[in-house]
């Protein structure tokens, strides 16, 4: 049945502590939009602590927050509009391929362009100069963002040989002990609110390595950790994880910084870049 989980919250509201009927009141006015809110988002919104929507979200029989989100959106959009959930397109089962294509290029269209609209030159500026005097420069992230922690790394090691990325999320955490103020660390993370990444940014904050974050919400337990917070501009479901746009979003990001990190210290990027192209180009017929 459509909006079953709305059904729950109202049947439990009477049952629940006064900071709860906060979430669940701001949730019941707005449960769509609520989806694409952090839990410290939502909990700022609410004037509540994160432990209450932490225990909200208990109290509605999810293990966390991101369950919770997921079941509320199962709820929202059953059917055809389900499609739009794990897509994040506006797509619809009756949508011919001419239609799916554009509705895909839109919506991978507007995540650069909100994220070109978030932008700030001086974090840019800041990011730069941060990768520029480090030492180390240590890109991070877990699952989908790995993949583009990777990519990330690929690029800069082009013109900078100081770049590393582990993928072992136990190794992460040990890259990040052995960081020193000398050192930068470079976390992704759509949510930011994935343990792992915080608890690496946490560490490597403790061993006194620069934070620098790419993540969506500037309000979250990891931007918290940030010495600087990049924001990309996708708006991604509870049910679209790792999601195309997304992704690009993110690298769009790491595509500024690159260009004008190469165009800052244009001499020293140049001679390294054409090292790294001649020894690549013997690996290709």
């Amino acid at each position: 049945m459509q909006g079953e989980f709305i059904i729950k919250i109202r049947a439990t509201y009477n049952q629940m502590t006064k900071a709860e009927k906060k979430v669940a009141d701001y949730i019941l006015r707005d449960p769509r939009g609520m989806l694409f809110l952090s839990i410290t988002e939502l909990a700022e919104a609410c004037s509540v602590g994160e432990t209450s929507v932490f225990r909200f979200c208990k109290t509605m029989g999810a293990k966390g927050y991101q369950e919770f989100k997921m079941m509320l959106s199962l709820s929202l959009h059953e059917g055809a509009d389900r499609l739009e959930q794990f897509t994040g397109s506006n797509l619809s089962l009756e949508d011919s391929f001419g239609d799916l294509v554009k509705k895909v290029l839109r919506t991978n269209i507007n995540a650069i362009e909100e994220t070109g609209s978030l932008l700030n030159e001086d974090d840019v500026e800041r990011t730069v100069s941060m990768i520029h005097e480090a030492e180390r420069v240590y890109f991070f992230g877990v699952g989908a963002s790995m993949l583009t922690a990777m990519k990330a790394m690929n690029k800069f090691m082009r013109i900078e040989s100081k770049m590393f990325c582990i993928q072992d999320s136990h190794m992460q955490v040990m890259a990040a002990a052995s960081m020193s103020h000398k050192d930068v660390a470079v976390l992704f993370s759509y949510s930011g609110e994935t343990k792992d990444t915080i608890y690496v940014a946490q560490v490597a904050k403790k061993a006194g390595a620069g934070i620098i974050c790419i993540t969506r919400s500037a309000k979250s337990p990891l931007s918290a950790c940030s010495d600087v917070t990049l924001l990309c501009g996708a708006n991604e479901g509870p049910l679209q994880g790792g999601s195309t746009s997304a992704e690009i979003s993110q690298l769009f990001l790491v595509d500024v910084i690159y260009t004008e990190y190469y165009r800052r210290f244009f001499e020293h990027c140049s001679q390294n870049n054409q090292k790294v192209s001649i020894a690549v180009s013997e690996k290709l017929y």
